[in-house]
């Protein structure tokens, strides 16, 4: 026999009929009633007070319900509803002591309470126990007859009421067989069947349908107390698996998981208290959906705690997780694992609902981190793509080809690592990202296609202007006839070697048709436009060009020597022939002759500005004869082509005129001082006029020696003096400035010849004083005039070298 220890016991509703929710919470988890699902039965005993209800459920149950303590008197013992475990019973049985009716302390409220204590017991039991005595059987106004009522009417109060097993327990059976008291007992039981007003629908259903009528007989508990003991301990063998098929409650239906019975006893006894009809398949559902509601967001929190799903969750944060899809699909299988077996036995429409919004909050809750891992893989794939691509196109691959293979290869990557992060719960699509991976990498690729294909470009444009430029400047500085035509060649060779080059660069991009035939003609325009470029650069710099050119052909002869003007040089004709060569410049760079076209630009210049005789001409018949420089574009030259326009050469030629005018004048003047050095001496006729008039001096000469002696020693200084003022050179530059540089180099000469004079007279004398006065003259003269040839030499140096530096190039102007 059990202990009392094994059992424990609770008020569920007192005695003023507040429900002890807390009391049965903590009776449910001290007894784990939760765990047993929908293995549990439900046990009550209703009948009249003071017949022994309590002492025979201690005696059946093992309980510890109070009993009436029968030397004080019989009164209420039972108040309200008690609740206690069966000790010893298998599955977990539950029993419920009601309080007796038909007692005094309630006075006529008793039958409000009794309905309503037998309607909660008949909705919440598998079976009740309905405690009467012996002799009441049989009796038209026996004590359980109210009772049988009672039950019968609040029955019908249930709209789909549970198949309640009625266990008619008669004490202090007599000596009447139980075979003949229990065909008795079942008449008046149908009796009282029929008698209760029933609803339409169940005016002829039979008691069958809802209860399952069990009759047992116990002696008396004080007269046969160890009969009444051997009896009960029989009937308690028949409460064992009660709810297994055959058992006393087998075929019961509408059963309440034991987690939810707690709330559903508590709604039920709200229902009854408000004194409305119980929707037992309602409530039911209401059951469950509140319970169901419950497990879920017990499931969610616990989810939301659990430690794997933190560590998954912070772990994708950072990166890539390894099998992601498989850990985080075993972590929510778990939760509604978990889920499924707490509300296995709830009703399967809430239950399946409940499931079915948990495992979408929970989905809700796991998606992010599911992002999350989509974007580090597409990232990831992203990268490698760009990697890989990158290192095919280093090792020579073709661009299309590297793209199409490296596309291929990292998206089935891609695909596979999304089938790896897949959840299989969540059947969630990565299509979007899959499509913004496409998109990435399309764009990445365009991207580098765009880099690659200008890199192209500009290395064949760097090669072009590296090939095209320098040339066509040296062909533009020495202009001619044929410049053009070399020019043209010169673009088209270039021209032809890039786009091959280009066009072979291209083959592996596998562009369109048009869009490398655009490229194709964008190099050879960009060609063209080096060229171009360079000729109008070089049209800026025209007139240093002119001015070069002249200075070149002018200050120097063929053997490219600079030109000395010794007085034998056809000036007139030299500056017409330089003046042709810069003209001829100025006609090549008139205008751009890419093209096969013919102009007259060289002819309508040179009949315009350098033939004499059509200046002349244009001069005389000025106010009627139309200019043919006047205008702004060249007959036959469109003026995309034109450089230089006609106005801006005659202008560019009259302002080179006016700069090579000073050279022209400057060669003419050293000409002509040339000229006048070379011829000194006077004309023959002088020097015959010189001899006839001069003989008479010329003979007293002779007759004494000594004016010869005078005239030879002034003839030495004149001739030193001659030569130290340097007086033909000083000539050379007019007879003015000749004048006054020789006065004011005139005095010191002479002080210096003095002085020389002065030394040699201080020299030791010797025996012929004549002789060393000659000596000294003629030694004086001989410094002299090695003084004066090394003062010529380098007066002519110096004069010849400002000759080229003063006539010869005259000054640049911008």
């Amino acid at each position: 026999m059990a202990t009392s220890d094994e059992c424990c016991s609770v008020q569920l509703i007192d005695g003023d009929g507040s429900f002890n929710d807390t009391g049965i919470e903590s009776f449910i988890k001290e007894v784990k009633l939760h765990e047993c699902g929908l293995s549990y039965a439900v046990v009550s005993i209703m009948g009249p007070q003071s017949s022994g209800k309590s002492t025979l459920l201690n005696n059946l149950f093992y309980t510890n319900f109070r009993e009436m303590d029968a030397f004080k008197g019989r009164s209420q013992t039972t108040k309200g509803i008690w609740m206690a475990k069966c000790a010893g019973i298998e599955p977990c049985t539950i029993v419920m002591d009601l309080e007796g009716t038909d007692g005094r302390e309630r006075g006529e409220d008793d039958t409000a309470f009794e309905k309503q204590s037998a309607l909660f017991a008949l909705a919440v039991s598998d079976i009740v126990l309905i405690n009467m005595w012996c002799h009441d059987i049989g009796r038209e106004q026996a004590a359980n007859k109210p009772l049988l009522k009672t039950v019968f009417q609040v029955m019908m109060r249930l709209f789909s009421p549970r198949k309640t097993t009625l266990m008619f327990v008669i004490r202090d059976k007599t000596r009447t067989p139980l075979e003949n008291l229990e065909p008795v007992l079942r008449e008046d039981i149908q009796k009282i069947w029929d008698s209760v007003p029933k609803p339409q629908a169940h005016k002829e259903t039979p008691l069958s349908e809802f209860f399952n009528v069990e009759v047992v007989a116990l002696s008396s508990y004080e007269e046969k107390e160890e009969q009444f003991k051997e009896q009960v301990a029989n009937l308690r063998q028949r409460f064992n698996h009660s709810i297994a098929p055959g058992g006393l409650a087998g075929d019961r239906r509408g059963v309440v998981p034991a987690s939810g019975f707690s709330f559903s006893a508590q709604q039920i006894w709200k229902v009854i208290k408000e004194n409305k009809d119980l929707d037992l398949p309602a409530h039911k559902v209401m059951v469950a959906t509140v319970r169901c509601e419950e497990i879920a967001n017990e499931k969610f929190t616990g989810f939301t705690a659990n430690e794997n799903w933190c560590l998954l969750e912070e772990a994708v944060q950072s990166g890539p997780v390894a099998g992601f899809g498989k850990k985080l699909n075993s972590i929510l299988c778990t939760s509604l694992s978990e889920y499924d077996a707490e509300a296995t036995y709830f009703d399967e429409g809430v239950r399946s609902a409940k499931r079915k919004q948990l495992e979408e909050k929970l989905l809700q809750l796991v998606q992010p981190a599911y992002l999350s891992m989509l974007g580090h893989l597409r990232s990831g794939s992203l990268e490698k793509f760009k990697e890989a691509f990158e290192e095919a196109l280093n090792g020579g691959e073709g661009f299309s080809l590297a793209a199409r293979n490296c596309t291929e290869s990292y998206m089935a990557l891609f695909d596979e690592r999304c089938t790896d992060a897949n959840v299989e719960l969540a059947n969630w699509d990565c299509s979007k990202v899959r499509d913004k991976l496409c998109r990435d990498i399309d764009t990445h690729v365009a991207s580098v296609c765009a880099a690659k294909l200008l890199e192209l470009t500009s290395s064949y444009e760097a090669k072009l202007n590296e090939a095209l430029a320098g040339p066509v400047e040296a062909l533009l500085d020495g202009a001619n006839n044929e410049t053009w035509p070399s020019i043209k060649k010169l673009l088209q060779r270039e021209t032809v070697s890039a786009v091959s080059g280009l066009s072979s660069a291209l083959s592996g991009f596998e562009m369109d048709a048009k869009d490398k035939e655009k490229m194709l003609t964008n190099l050879q325009d960009y060609a063209r436009g080096v060229v171009e470029a360079k000729a109008r650069e070089e049209a800026g710099r025209v007139l240093i060009r002119m001015k070069d050119r002249f200075s070149t052909l002018f200050s120097h002869d063929s053997d490219s020597m600079p030109r000395v003007w010794t007085g034998k040089e056809d000036i007139r004709a030299i500056t017409k022939t330089a003046r042709s060569a810069s003209l001829k410049l100025l006609s090549v760079m008139a205008a751009i002759r890419l093209d096969d076209d013919v102009d007259n630009i060289e002819n309508t210049l040179t009949s315009a500005l350098v033939d004499t005789k059509s200046n002349a001409a244009v001069t005389d018949k000025s106010i009627t004869t139309f200019d043919p420089l006047a205008s702004s574009t060249w007959e036959q030259v469109p003026p995309a082509k034109t450089l230089i326009t006609p106005v801006q050469c005659k202008s560019l030629w009259r302002q080179f005129r006016a700069e090579t005018e000073y050279s022209v004048t400057q060669a003419i003047s050293a000409q002509e001082a040339s000229r006048r050095n070379n011829n000194w001496m006077p004309p023959p006729w002088a020097i015959v006029a010189l001899v006839v008039l001069g003989f008479n001096e010329f003979m007293t000469l002779l007759r004494n020696p000594l004016y010869l002696g005078v005239l030879f020693v002034g003839y030495l200084t004149v001739k030193a003096l001659w030569v130290q003022l340097n007086i033909s050179g000083e000539f050379q530059h007019g007879v003015l400035p000749g004048l006054l540089s020789i006065s004011t180099k005139f005095l010191p000469t002479v002080m210096n010849l003095l002085t020389k004079l002065a030394e040699q007279g201080q020299s030791p004398a010797t025996n012929n004083p004549q002789t060393n006065v000659g000596a000294a003259a003629f030694k004086s003269f001989q410094n002299g005039s090695s003084s004066s040839s090394t003062s010529s030499t380098a007066s002519s140096g110096v004069t010849a070298s400002g000759n080229d530096i003063d006539y010869s190039s005259p000054p640049k102007e911008d």
